[in-house]
């Protein structure tokens, strides 16, 4: 004969689990919302609308390469061959 009692405790031990993971899973997106929501309230303060994230990155990407390059050219020649 099954030991239903032990069954029933081991049933209610998983259910006591798996509600602690979705109250730990529920924790976390309520915290990376709040991030989502602070990040958002940062790019628009620093003017930068979400939806255009993608192209200000590359936007600043292309800046930085072009100054980069430009500190290259203006470093003289002579000095790096003597090096």
């Amino acid at each position: 004969m099954k030991n239903y009692e032990k069954e029933l405790n081991l049933l209610k031990e998983n259910l006591d689990k798996a509600k602690s993971l979705k109250y730990k899973a529920e924790a976390r997106l309520e915290q990376l919302n709040n991030q989502q929501q602070e990040i958002i309230k940062e790019l628009k303060e620093l003017g930068v609308n979400p939806e255009d994230l993608e192209k200000e990155i590359r936007k600043l990407t292309e800046e930085i390469d072009a100054l980069f390059k430009e500190a290259n050219e203006l470093i003289p020649k002579d000095i790096l061959e003597k090096m």
